[in-house]
């Protein structure tokens, strides 16, 4: 038997409003890998800031390496050899990838002098580990998600840590950085390093995964071997119930085209792009990392003006120079960065919601309706199930999964003919996805458009009605019916020279 390098026990932590944990029970063990499961707002991610120091805990105890421990720091747990790799990317965007990786704990070649050329060949070192070829001089401010969340994982694993947390790493990464990170998590098991891993991807789990430890509102639902549970199981014990259906697909009678966009281009989409959305459907888009379709998205809300192309709604041109030209008109995007793009997190989550919206929210003379933007609120948190004890509380308080949630709801309060869902479900559980699903089924029943990218293979296959494939910036080709299979995605994903005849 493997021996126990983390014990938790009996912890709890109450938030105002909140008991965030109650009674919760974790064990690591050496060499091995935990999967932490559970929906959002389960507490799996408080649990591990109260092992890393971040949270304090109410009551409990906390064991390490033998010795109980109380009052941790980040810095302490650090020490300790505790390591997290964090949901929310937590980067300084106007430092290097070396700067950050070594963010203080920079070498010295002379009192007050930094090492620059010591610290960036330790960081490429690291970076190669992980067989990824950043520039380390490269501010990261200007890499592309995927590419921050690696400089996130290096940053982690510079500290040689016993214990690794690692809380949703796969959910900004391509398929080959997924495998190249599963290499490096075997390899650190055989290092004997103990891994407390965060996912609501469960098809990864079975590549690196020894136990498994479930959660529900804050309380230890089960744990034990995971070669003891199947999915169903785990989905079960996650949510309290049965879920019958992984993607909740409708057919609806498809109506007139709404979206019509021809030889659009920006700074951003050097290649022109043309396609129609119409009534009642869910028109994906696939592609590999960097194939442009968080670009195309972008261009068609205004945030990077198109410099050349017509956008046709409901058969009318219109110009879109900037979001609220968007917005006005009737198109609507839940973008793939929800922090940096679809929140302010230091705003309580009732404003976030009526932002958007303050131009259906005032009356005459420019003051806001308190019972219209209540009652928005209200409706918007009710329909989504947006777990909060109050409208008040800041978005930056809330799980991913429900921060998600508020960025759907601010545009649920206003009419629009065409919404774009970029990666909507990226980093929530089993069935706040499931959620998600359905009401983009009902925006389908009451005949929006639907732009819909994801770069799950399964997820766009299983729930979208057609699907345009993009590479290196054009649309290589379109999918439907039994067209659909994963291998003429990754055809003309890979290689737009050789379309396919659908």
């Amino acid at each position: 038997m493997s021996e126990y390098i983390v014990k938790m026990e009996n912890i709890c932590k109450t938030f105002p409003g909140v008991k965030a944990l109650d009674n919760v029970s974790l064990y690591l063990k050496k060499g091995r890998v935990m999967a932490l499961l559970g929906e959002n707002g389960a507490g799996k991610s408080t649990l591990m800031k109260i092992l890393s120091g971040i949270y304090n805990y109410d009551s409990g105890t906390v064991t390490l390496f033998g010795e109980q421990v109380a009052n941790l720091t980040p810095n302490s747990a650090k020490e300790k050899g505790i390591a997290i790799i964090h949901q929310e990317l937590n980067l300084c965007h106007h430092l290097t990838v070396a700067e950050n990786i070594f963010l203080g704990r920079e070498p010295f070649k002379r009192k007050f002098i930094i090492d620059n050329a010591a610290m960036n060949k330790a960081a490429k070192t690291i970076l190669a580990k992980l067989g990824c070829d950043i520039d380390v001089t490269t501010l990261v401010g200007e890499l592309p998600i995927s590419k921050q969340q690696m400089v996130e994982i290096a940053k982690a694993l510079s500290l040689n840590a016993k214990v690794l947390i690692m809380d949703e790493p796969t959910s900004a990464l391509t398929d080959r950085e997924i495998k190249e990170l599963f290499a490096i998590i075997n390899q650190l098991k055989k290092e004997g390093c103990a891994i407390a891993y965060i996912s609501h991807r469960l098809e990864e789990l079975k590549y690196i995964t020894d136990d498994i430890t479930i959660m529900r509102d804050g309380k230890l639902i089960t744990t034990g071997s995971f070669a003891d549970f199947d999915i169903e199981t785990i989905i079960t014990n996650m949510v309290g119930r049965t879920i019958r259906e992984k993607y909740p697909r409708i057919t609806v009678p498809v109506g007139k085209t709404i979206l019509s966009v021809q030889h659009l281009c920006s700074d951003t989409m050097a290649h022109e792009v043309s396609f129609d959305v119409k009534e009642g459907e869910i028109v994906g888009v696939a592609g590999l990392m960097g194939a442009g379709r968080t670009e195309m998205a972008r261009t068609l809300f205004g945030m990077d003006p198109p410099t050349g192309g017509k956008i046709y709604l409901d058969g009318q041109e219109i110009n879109i120079r900037k979001p609220m030209d968007a917005i006005k008109r009737g198109i609507v995007l839940v973008p793939e960065d929800r922090k940096k793009y679809g929140l302010c997190t230091k705003l309580p989550v009732r404003e976030n919601i009526a932002l958007p919206n303050l131009d259906l929210l005032t009356n005459t003379i420019e003051k806001i309706n308190k019972k219209k933007e209540s009652k928005m609120v209200a409706d918007s948190i009710g329909n989504l199930h947006i777990k909060v004890a109050t409208p008040e509380v800041p978005a930056r308080t809330l799980s991913g999964g429900n921060q998600q949630k508020v960025v759907v709801a601010k545009w649920m309060g206003r009419p629009f003919r065409v919404v774009v869902f970029d990666e909507p479900t990226r980093g929530i559980d089993v069935a706040a996805k499931v959620e998600i699903y359905n009401l983009m089924n009902e925006l389908k029943k009451n005949g929006i458009g639907i732009v819909f990218i994801s770069s799950e293979m399964p997820e766009i296959i299983g729930f979208a009605d057609r699907i345009l494939v993009m590479c290196e910036g054009r649309i290589t080709g379109e999918l439907s019916g039994t067209n659909i299979t994963q291998e003429k995605i990754l055809t003309l994903a890979t290689n737009f020279k050789n379309k396919l005849a659908v």
